[in-house]
């Protein structure tokens, strides 16, 4: 079944011949490097034994990769129906593994895919991928079968994802990622990966869900609330956000910024004030 997708025509072939070019208002940047995208498939852990979901699959560089690792079913999900002539064609060629949904991500309910767990795995949409990884991780703290995310962000991005108190990128996304996952940076790759070229390296993130941080989770909901309130005005002392709390009830001073809190703090915050 791999080879047939190994003797379809380079992507960038198939591109000049759908007379398909990359849509910035997509955030479309294509990757075309062969060593590249198959380093990213075969990062997916349990690859040939787990159903990968692809966002943005484009001219279906990645999508190829994932097929030949050997991943036994992959569903796409594209909001740019110009690439069918090129999706429809890695379709035949997968032997019955690969469907393709023409919709956008932020509106898809993954749990409606049929799928009782599932990977993703993904070179994100630069517009989006902030927003679609938040909805991700909502699902993952409801309990929703996610075994491991595999994502390409902008590298700062992928800093603000993986960071640690006191680092220069810890954020609210490192907070609500931490809480609940374990989330490393896998490897850089350089612009002139991509066609057009971004102005921005990139990373790629894994992600992998950890069932013991998650049973510790009241509610990621007000975890999100809570630091998109204090993290919105990073500079200002907590008190100075929030001055009706008692800091000392939580061992706290109410001197510190956002910055230099814990997640666990964060979540105990959430689940006292909100």
């Amino acid at each position: 079944m791999t080879n047939k997708i190994m003797s379809l025509p380079p992507v960038s072939e198939m591109m000049r011949e759908c007379g398909l070019e990359p849509k910035k208002q997509f955030g479309q940047n294509f990757l075309f490097d062969l060593n590249l995208t198959g380093r990213i498939a075969r990062s997916v852990p349990d690859i040939e034994h787990t159903p990968v979901v692809e966002v943005g699959p484009g001219p279906a560089g990645l999508t190829r990769a994932i097929l030949m690792a050997g991943a036994p079913r992959v569903i796409a999900i594209e909001k740019d129906k110009t690439t069918e002539p090129i999706l429809s064609q890695i379709v035949d060629a997968s032997d019955g593994r690969l469907s393709v949904i023409y919709d956008d991500a932020l509106r898809v309910d993954f749990s409606a895919l049929g799928l009782s767990e599932y990977a993703i795995c993904a070179n994100l949409p630069y517009n989006v991928g902030t927003e679609l990884l938040i909805g991700w991780l909502h699902k993952v703290a409801s309990g929703e079968k996610i075994k491991s995310l595999t994502l390409m962000f902008q590298r700062e991005v992928a800093q603000r994802i993986t960071a640690r108190v006191g680092d220069e990128h810890y954020g609210r996304l490192a907070v609500l990622t931490s809480l609940i996952t374990d989330a490393r940076i896998l490897f850089d790759v350089p612009n002139t990966a991509f066609v057009p070229r971004p102005k921005v390296q990139s990373a790629v993130v894994q992600i992998i869900p950890n069932m013991d941080k998650i049973s510790k989770i009241k509610d990621l909901k007000k975890i999100e609330q809570i630091t998109a309130k204090l993290f919105g005005q990073r500079r200002k002392m907590i008190r100075a956000i929030m001055s009706n709390v008692d800091w000392s009830r939580f061992g706290l001073s109410g001197t510190e910024r956002a910055e230099n809190l814990s997640p666990e703090t964060f979540a105990l915050l959430a689940d006292n004030l909100l």
